[in-house]
This record gives C-alpha cells, structure tokens and sequence, in this order.
C-alpha cells in the first residue's frame, strides 16, 4: 500500500510539479505576448506550445543559464545528483543539449498545465460546481464524489509520471560532458592528493616534536635535582620543539582550512641548523656536511628535502635513541642526495621498520620523482635519497 501512494506522498514528487509549473508559467508568459489567451481553442493551444520556443534559443546561448538550470534541477528534480553539471555552457554541443532541455521543462510544463486544467474541469462537472456544467445528471452524490476523487488522484500520479520523464530528460541532458568530468577527477585527485601531503607533513612535524620531548623530558627526569643546568637546557628544547610543531599545525590547518590568511612558510633545507640542534637537544650527535648549491633549490623541493630528513632523524631518535648521527645534503649530479647513517642498538624494538616511516619517505620521493632506500648497512641504519632537481 505505501508503494502504490508512494507518488502522492512523495516530497520529490511535488518538487519536480513545482518545476513543472515554473516551466507552464514561463510558457504562459510568452504566449499572452503573442499570440495571445484568448480561449482554449486548438489554435491557442498550438501558440502556447510554440510562443516560447525563440526566448529558450537566446536563453540556451547564455552560459551561465546551464549553471542556473543545474542548480534547479539539484534541488527540485534530482535532489544530491552530483552527476548533474552545475557549469557554465562553454561549447555549442552544451548549448545544443541545454536548448533540448530548456524545451522539454518548458513543453512537460505545458503538458502539465493542460491535464490540471482539463481534471480540473471534469471534477468540478461531476460535483456540480456553478463554474463547471454538469454531465453527471442522474449519477447519485456519492459516486461523483468518488469519481472526483479517482480523477484528481490519476491527475497526481501522471504528474509524478511526467516528473519522472522529466528527471530522465536533466539526466540526459545535463550530464557533465568527457572534458568536465575529466576536469572534475583531476581536480578531485589534486585535492586529495594535496591532504595526503599535508598529513605526511604534520605526522612528520609532530612526530618529531614528540619524540625530541619524550627523550629530553625521559632524560630530564633521570638527572633532576643533580643537574639544573641540563634540566633547564631540555626544558627550553622542549619548548622550540613545541612551539615549531604549533607553528606547522597552525600553517596546516590554515591550508585545510582554505582561509585568505597567507600560511606560514614552510621550513626548508636553509632551516637544517635549527633541526640539528633539535636532534642534539634530545642526546643526539649529529655530524652535518652540506655541499653544492642547497640555498638555491626550488621551493617544493627543498621544502620536502626539509621533511624527508627530519623523519629520518626522528626515526633514529626512536628506534635508536640518542646515538651518533651521520647526515649529508649534496646538490650534485642534477640532484639532491640525502644520507642519513646511524648505529643500530644492540636489540631492535618489536616493529622497528614496519611503520608509516620509510613508506612515507618513499612516497614524499616518489611524488617528486625520486627514489628513497631504508635498511640496515655495515651493522648501522642507513636512509638514502636521492631527488632530481628541475632544470
């Protein structure tokens, strides 16, 4: 039973009336300007079909009325169809299908018009209306009454018949066409692909400020009282960590976010000093050489170049606690290399290289088109990147 009464109780049903209606009246508008509602005659019935027909052909040549009809039939047709376009018309083969839409809203709206008012005027006979003559003479009340009522419902469900038309029609011809869609999945990709970097550099960024303070908080604790001035110096490395890691949260959520407010630079291979001192705030000895031109990489690359070995120092922080660190940065070769070599402890921690650590570090080289080894070398841990430099 509630399938059958499903188009009479249906919100989706009235909606796509109220569209239908828009197009009547529209259709309506242009014939009382010419040729005229004079009465209900073939003639008549002919203008109101055909008087609207030169309006939609300049309206389908204005792109942005494609937007607008898309945005209509998303709220009255199609409610949540994604897969209807809400873009501008930007080629005559999206004009040619919005006219053939802007037709068949206008025309089922007339079709619409003609079947209310025709049940209209039959109910109103049957039950005997002043307006509407009588041609149920004899028919006892009851069943005019009924009849009235079979009639207005068939009228409901031929207009929920006609939604449906109607909603097979914007489908049809207000798809997104194969260069939209394309647009469309490109754009999408780049956005995701854009969080998953922003991810993998927060991970990077927080990680690092945590285990920098899990070690120098570990270490104060294990010397407080016998030496202030070693609890003093992790305190404040303690606080740059945590105020680096805040630093890059609030540039991250700034991008997600999407705000006017320019972000905050993002640190880059310039900024390798002030990642050392982190590492050896936390016990860490850590031997740097730089060589080759690394001031003057592009942006991406050095700010990733950046990332790639504060993971590496962080997972030697936690896999192998604070131990001598070998770390090189070379621009040579059409390329930047980085080296990263530390001991391993005498037991490595259950899991120790089955995190998101060497993925991630892979995955930062592959996007830049580089490549990126992890693994144990000569008894010690080795990193090696290696990132080719444009131009």
């Amino acid at each position: 039973m509630h399938s059958v009464l499903r188009p009479v109780t249906s919100r989706t049903t009235w909606t796509r009336v109220l569209h239908l209606t828009v197009g009547l009246w529209s259709a309506v508008a242009c014939a009382m300007v010419w040729p005229g509602l004079e009465d209900a005659s073939p003639a008549t019935m002919t203008g109101l079909t055909l008087a609207p027909l030169p309006l939609l052909v300049l309206l389908a040549a204005v792109p942005v009325v494609r937007r607008s009809e898309g945005v209509q039939v998303r709220a009255l047709v199609l409610p949540g169809d994604d897969d209807v376009t809400v873009e501008p018309s930007r080629s005559w083969p999206h004009r040619v299908r919005l006219l053939a839409w802007l037709v068949v809203r206008v025309e089922l709206g007339v079709v619409a018009g003609q079947l209310a008012a025709v049940t209209v005027a039959a109910a109103g006979s049957l039950l005997g209306l002043p307006s509407a003559p009588s041609t149920a003479a004899g028919v006892p009340g009851w069943a005019r009454l009924l009849l009235a009522v079979l009639l207005v419902l068939g009228l409901v469900y031929a207009l929920a018949a006609l939604g449906r038309l109607l909603a097979a029609a914007a489908r049809h011809l207000l798809h997104p066409s194969a260069a939209e869609r394309l647009a469309t999945q490109r754009a999408r990709t780049e956005r995701l692909l854009e969080r998953t970097r922003l991810a993998a550099e927060l991970h990077d960024s927080i990680g690092h400020a945590l285990t920098v303070t899990l070690l120098q908080a570990g270490a104060a604790r294990e010397v407080a009282g016998r030496d202030p001035a070693f609890v003093d110096g992790a305190l404040r490395a303690i606080e740059d960590g945590a105020r680096q890691a805040t630093a890059d949260l609030e540039r991250v959520l700034g991008l997600l976010r999407d705000t006017a407010r320019p972000p905050v630079a993002a640190p880059t291979l310039a900024d390798l000093d002030r990642l050392v001192r982190s590492a050896e705030a936390a016990g860490a000895r850590v031997d740097l050489h730089v060589t080759g031109p690394v001031g003057d990489l592009p942006g991406q690359l050095s700010e990733e170049g950046y990332r790639i070995v504060q993971e590496a120092l962080t997972n030697a922080l936690r896999h192998a606690g604070p131990v001598p660190v070998r770390l090189r940065v070379a621009v040579a070769g059409g390329g930047l290399v980085v080296d990263v070599r530390n001991p391993l402890p005498a037991a490595l921690p259950a899991g120790a290289g089955t995190g998101s650590g060497v993925p991630g570090l892979q995955t930062r080289a592959a996007a830049l088109g580089g490549t990126a080894e992890a693994g144990p070398v000569d008894g010690g841990w080795r990193v090696a990147v290696r990132l080719p430099v444009p131009g």
